[in-house]
């Protein structure tokens, strides 16, 4: 097996010539909008999974990850050139484009956080004006007699016990 710190050179210098290659050398349209977000290699170096994200045109426009997709498995021979030559190591590793779900889970925890956020908010405006439902100070305080209580309670206490 091969040191795990040279599996993850050899996965970031895959992801940086497979980015750049996308950016400046391969020419399909389809491709303008695909980011390189992270690249992993297997112990063997044989294997080489390169994870993407896809953006839209503009902000309200979705993503075409079909066609991203189709754009680099239509790439991936000249892609697996550029990456053999600008590595140099024994055996080019074959390349799997994944699309990657970081960005969607992220933005969902978002909207989850907001939501709580607004819960929070909504929670914290109907306690402002709240009064309690009790007495103001729930808390029993230790009843302290005074010398007129102490005469008052004994006889009735004598009264009880005939």
């Amino acid at each position: 097996m091969v040191d795990p710190a040279r599996a993850r050179k050899l996965a970031k210098r895959i992801g940086t010539i497979v980015a750049t290659a996308i950016d400046h050398e391969i020419k399909d349209p389809r491709l303008a909008f695909v980011t390189i977000t992270d690249t992993k290699v297997t112990a063997d170096l044989h294997d080489a999974t390169v994870y993407y994200t896809v953006m839209g045109a503009d902000l309200e426009s979705e993503p075409d990850l079909v066609s991203a997709a189709a754009g680099l498995e239509k790439a991936k021979g000249v892609l697996r050139s550029k990456v053999g030559a600008g590595t140099g190591v024994r055996f080019t590793p074959t390349l799997t484009f994944v699309a990657d779900t970081v960005p969607d889970t992220a933005r969902h925890m978002e909207e989850l956080l907001a939501r709580a956020r607004a819960a929070d908010d909504e929670v914290a405006r109907v306690a402002a004006g709240a009064s309690p439902a009790g007495d103001p100070d729930p808390y029993k305080e230790p009843r302290v007699e005074d010398a007129d209580d102490a005469e008052v309670d004994e006889p009735s206490r004598s009264r009880q016990a005939d």
